[in-house]
């Protein structure tokens, strides 16, 4: 029989394991993590990606840096966030694919929020690696241009989605686009490609994100080289 002392002990214990559930027991906070999974965003950028206020967004990051999940910089006034280490990221990831493959009526909202993929291709990343290498496709990062610059596929230039129809002249017709974006969920790299598709162009999509290729191993590079600018 265990003491009274140990099964407090242990009950302290277990709790401390769940203070990381709690940190995440919010959509926002979800949320957070996945844009913090491209790389350190200021205060004023996570709340505009999450469409929070700032005061709103500061509190979940409060919460989470209080159960270690994320670090904190200070640039003059602004107050920097970034994932605690490559753990964090795998562990949203983890989070992700169990809800995905466990929890009933998910796929029905993934549907509502990225539409109709029937049309979508997709290319896994081994395949686009050897491509890439072998300089058979364009690959595109369609996310805001700093998530590009913190972290992107090294060769990959980068084309924001709200930059797409203004810089169309600037993709080759003749190569094969790959659009990408921050993982399975992201919805920029789905808009990108069917506007891709339907200006005439081959496009597909990776088959999930930056994050997933430079948790493989994959190359990756980081700086703004590679903008389609004009």
């Amino acid at each position: 029989m265990r003491s009274v002392g140990e099964r407090a002990a242990k009950d302290a214990l277990f709790d401390g394991f769940a203070e990381v559930a709690k940190a995440l027991a919010s959509g926002r906070r979800a949320e957070i993590i996945d844009v913090l999974a491209q790389g350190e965003r200021s205060v004023e950028e996570i709340a505009a990606e999450i469409d929070q206020s700032v005061a709103n967004t500061s509190h979940h990051l409060r919460a989470m840096a209080r159960a270690g999940l994320v670090t904190t910089r200070r640039d003059g006034t602004r107050i920097f966030y970034a994932l605690a280490s490559e753990r964090v990221g795998e562990l949203w990831a983890a989070l992700r694919d169990v809800a995905g493959e466990h929890v009933a009526g998910l796929e029905r909202l993934a549907a509502a929020y990225l539409g109709d993929r029937d049309g979508i291709d997709v290319v896994d990343r081994k395949e686009l690696a050897a491509r890439l290498k072998r300089g058979e496709v364009l690959v595109l990062d369609v996310r805001p241009t700093a998530e590009f610059e913190a972290g992107h596929i090294r060769g990959a230039r980068s084309l924001p989605t709200t930059e797409l129809r203004r810089q169309l002249r600037a993709i080759p017709r003749d190569t094969e686009v790959v659009a990408y974006c921050r993982g399975p969920y992201c919805v920029y790299a789905d808009d990108a490609v069917r506007e891709l598709n339907r200006r005439g162009f081959r496009a597909r999509r990776l088959i999930d994100g930056f994050p997933e290729w430079k948790r493989a191993g994959l190359p990756v590079a980081a700086g703004n080289g590679g903008s389609t600018g004009g």
